[in-house]
């Protein structure tokens, strides 16, 4: 048997599965009534002025709504103004599967691997109680990859622990 290629990036376990989705609420009602996935948390709005998209500084705003599924946290997102990679997805698949989330203990040695492996953010974002990165990973697999980093304990969204 060939050896296996070491990969590039080691990410830990996928903690995150993250959804776009057109209307939220109808998203959440469906997720808990007909897949019994549920109670997500009450949608909210999240400022996400400072945002770096595309290598730009952006304002924008989305709604979310979360739920801790097993081992496995799902995130629905609902893009409400000024662009970023939700209204891009949107606008080209519909709603779907936008990526997998990686919860790291250490936001800038991951960065450095996924740099090392040619791979620069497409978004991110330091919002003080966590950073996120995006990386375009869509090619292979249709989903891009997300790095969370939790400075602080969100109640009901994080652990740090």
């Amino acid at each position: 048997m060939p050896e296996q290629p070491k990969p590039s990036v080691k990410l830990p376990k996928v903690s995150q599965l993250g959804y776009v989705v057109a209307d939220i609420e109808r998203a959440c009602q469906y997720y808990e009534s007909t897949l019994g996935i549920g109670p997500f948390c009450a949608p909210f709005e999240v400022d996400m002025s400072g945002a770096v998209f595309r290598e730009k500084p952006v304002q924008t705003k989305i709604k979310v709504a979360f739920v801790q599924w097993g081992d496995v946290q799902i995130e629905l997102i609902q893009p409400l103004d000024g662009n970023n990679p939700y209204t891009e997805y949107l606008a080209k698949h519909g709603d779907g599967i936008h990526h997998l989330g990686f919860t790291v203990a250490d936001m800038e040695a991951m960065k450095a691997e996924f740099a090392a492996a040619g791979l620069r953010p497409v978004f991110y974002h330091d919002m003080v109680v966590m950073e996120f990165a995006y990386y375009d990973t869509s090619e292979i697999g249709g989903v891009m990859t997300e790095l969370l980093y939790y400075k602080t304990d969100i109640p009901g969204i994080s652990t740090t622990t």
